[in-house]
Parts: structure tokens; sequence; C-alpha cells
């Protein structure tokens, strides 16, 4: 019975897709209206500022009176260099809005914000945090589906992602971010586990986070080669006088923030070294983000973004129809630094019957006083457990670790230095608590 079901899931996606015209469904503004249904809650995790866990909730739209049983959709992440912005900004509004009536669904997502410090060691933690979110909303449209609750009718073979500026390194770095070790470039895999690896904890574990394409607006890579032959075509859209984020290899909100990041030139040059499809425009002369806002030059950058998008969706989902906004011939030349891949990689433990979550709620029943200028008390919640104990630095350094089979563990300040640490606590049953700990 399962077997039949999927089957006819299987063919409703391929017969839907098949029956779009250029004239019609996907291709055209098939929906004079759109209905969005807001809040929705996909997820939870710790935010960077520890517990308790912060809800993570996303927008949905869908074009008014869409009886359709399988539509393709796709997710869009909200910019704001990973400080600020909804799910509600204008932008990511906008594109749900416009792809909604050509008969996609859209989810335009809240992920978690803040950043720690302004360099690598805080900002690429936050690009972790916000990745670990979009999987999670993914992940969430798959057990929508595979469960048969099937409230938002996705196609889960045509699933996208996509952003505008800090939206868009998240949608490219939960693309092509793969492997734990290419991490190691800016923070220690201690670090990287501290925070829950590359896919996280953030809800709907197990459930399938792959995805049909990329949509890249005004955005970068850490590092160009984690884009790798094999990997998933691309549409990229940037401004060549963008100053916030470089269009080929630059500083990421300069001078503000120390971080070095491959703007949407240079994975493109990537792309064209490795043989992958990057469906590549530039807006010439155009600063950041040059359709966000309601002025007619903005308004016509919309149109050029909503055009070319569109463009490779259909590319995407095997629709040959004519190009509304053919790429253009990319500005200047790009030249790729050397770069060696990284071949080691950590797996998630993931079973459908089973999995560690790192919750910070599990094993800690209390950490106080927190913030502290000496010791700290740490409550476990299970008394009876022997739990293993490690704290941590922000760069994954080991400074204290220890045993204990006592309902209190004293974590003793010593000769720390006023900071920001992490204190990993687990057990004989492999699950793991993370808590911030802050000295003065």
């Amino acid at each position: 019975m399962k077997k039949t079901y999927l089957s006819l899931v299987a063919t409703l996606a391929i017969s839907t897709v098949a029956s779009a015209q250029c004239s019609g469904l996907y291709a055209t503004d098939t929906f004079t209206a759109v209905t969005a249904t807001t809040g929705i809650s996909y997820g939870s995790n710790i935010p960077w500022t520890g517990p308790p866990a912060t809800n993570l909730t996303l927008d949905f739209y869908e074009g008014t009176g869409d009886a359709s049983t399988a539509r393709p959709l796709i997710i869009w992440a909200h910019g704001g260099s990973f400080l600020s912005g909804t799910s509600a900004d204008a932008d990511v509004t906008s594109l749900s809005q416009h792809f909604a009536k050509k008969g996609y669904a859209c989810a335009s997502i809240n992920y978690r914000l803040g950043v720690s410090s302004f360099d690598s060691l805080g900002m690429i933690p936050a690009v972790i945090r916000a990745v670990q979110d979009m999987k999670a909303a993914i992940r969430f449209f798959y057990k929508d589906r595979a469960t048969g609750t099937n409230t938002y009718k996705i196609d889960t073979n045509n699933i996208f992602i996509g952003g505008s500026s800090a939206g868009s390194f998240v949608a490219l770095h939960t693309a092509y971010l793969d492997r734990s070790c290419e991490m190691n470039y800016y923070i220690s895999q201690g670090v990287l586990d501290t925070l829950g690896g590359l896919d996280g904890y953030s809800g709907n574990q197990c459930y399938s986070q792959k995805v049909k394409g990329v949509i890249d607006l005004c955005g970068a890579l850490g590092r160009y080669g984690w884009l790798e032959a094999g990997d998933l075509p691309l549409c990229s859209m940037h401004g060549n006088a963008d100053g916030t984020v470089n269009y080929s290899r630059g500083e990421v909100l300069p001078p503000n923030h120390i971080l070095i990041a491959d703007g949407s030139r240079m994975i493109y040059q990537q792309a064209q070294a490795v043989g992958v499809q990057d469906n590549f425009y530039t807006w010439y002369g155009a600063p950041h983000v040059p359709y966000a806002g309601t002025t007619p030059t903005e308004l016509a950058y919309m149109d050029t973004t909503v055009n070319f998008v569109r463009d490779y969706l259909l590319q995407r989902m095997g629709i040959t129809c004519p190009a509304l906004q053919p790429s253009n011939t990319p500005y200047g030349t790009a030249t790729l630094y050397s770069y060696t891949t990284c071949t080691t990689n950590v797996t998630q433990n993931c079973s459908v019957t089973g999995i560690k979550n790192i919750s910070a709620a599990s094993l800690l029943q209390e950490v106080y006083p927190n913030p502290s200028t000496s010791d700290v008390n740490v409550v476990f919640t299970n008394n009876s457990d022997t739990h293993f104990i490690e704290l941590t630095d922000i760069s994954g350094r080991v400074l204290k670790s220890a045993t204990t089979a006592q309902a209190v563990y004293i974590l003793e300040k010593s000769n720390l230095n006023a900071g920001v640490y992490f204190l990993k606590v687990s057990n004989n049953q492999g699950e793991a608590s993370i808590q911030k700990i802050i000295f003065y």
C-alpha cells in the first residue's frame, strides 16, 4: 500500500509539471490574488544568547484558490546581516507574492539572528545557525508530505531555496557547505559540534533536506571551493557596484565586519571551472539588493529579478519556454585563488527510530549564576547519571574537563579570563547538552 501511495504521488508531481505551458502555470501569473498564512511553527532551537529555545516560524504563500495537490516550493530567507530582519521583510514578501501568483508555493522563514562578534568567530556560527534552521524548514515540508498530513501540498521533487543578501548566504551555504571539515578554515570541529553540526537540531529530524536548486540574490560563500563538480545548478544575480557584499571577493559589510567572502562573480567562475550550471546575471552599476523598494527603479529591478529567476525555475523543472530575461556578460574577471578541498567529514547520527538531540534542557536542570564573576553551579536533571563535562572557549579549545556522579558540579572560574565559554555535558547514553557560560 505504501509503494502504491508513493507511486501515485510521483505520478501527480510529474503530470502537474508536465501540464504547465509557457502561457500558464509557473510561467505567467495564473492567480490574481495570494493567500498568506503567517506564524507557522516549523521548529525551535537555542539562540546564540543561550536557553530557552526560540520558536522558529515561517509565512506561507499560495495562489488564492490553488487546487494543485503537488506544487513546487520556494523557501526564502530574508536579509539583515544576521542581526535583523524578519520573514515579513518587503523583498522576500514581494518575491513570495510574485511566484505564488505563478502557481508556486512560497515559504518565507524566520531564522535565528545574533552575532557574538564582528569577525569570523562571530559571523560563521551565525551563518551555521541560520543554515540549520533553513534545513529544518526543508525537512518540515518533507515531513508534512511523508506523514500523510499534506497540509501544504508540496511537490517534494521540486523544492528550491533562495534568499536576499544574508538570506542568500543561508541558501548558498545550505546547498554547498556539505563537509564539516570545510568549517575548519574558520572555526574548530569542537565549536561546530557545540553548535550542533552542519545539520543542527532545529526540528523535523531525519526527514530529507534535498533541494532542486538554489537562488542567490546578492549573496556569497565563505570559500568558492565549497561549490564542487556535481553540485546543484544555481541562479545568481548581483550588482557589480555592491558595497555591502562584494560582487567578486572581498570584505562583507566593510569596514564593520572582518570577514572575507566570495561573491556571486567568484562563485560563477568556480561553477564554470567545475562544470556546474550557474545562470548568472549582473546588474551593471547597481548597489546591494537594488530590487528592494517601491521606487520605479527598484520595481524595475524586481521585474528583472522575477523574470530571471522564473526562467531558471522552469529550466530546472524541465519546462522549455523562451527566456524572459537572458543572462548577460559578467563584469570584469575573477581569478580563483589556491584552494584545497578537504575530504574528511563528521556526519550526524540520525535514524527515524531515535536521535540524540542537543538540547540545553535535557541534562541540565539549572546553571547559575550565569553570567558570573566567580564559580558556577551546574545542576543536573538526573542525579543518578554519571556526567562528562567539557568547557571550551569560542575556538573550541578544551579548557576544563571532568567526570562527576554528583547531583551538582561546581565549575570553577579559577584563572579564566572574562569572556564567553561553552559548557558541554554528556552522559553514557550519548545524550548531550550545551550551555553558554559568560564570565565577567
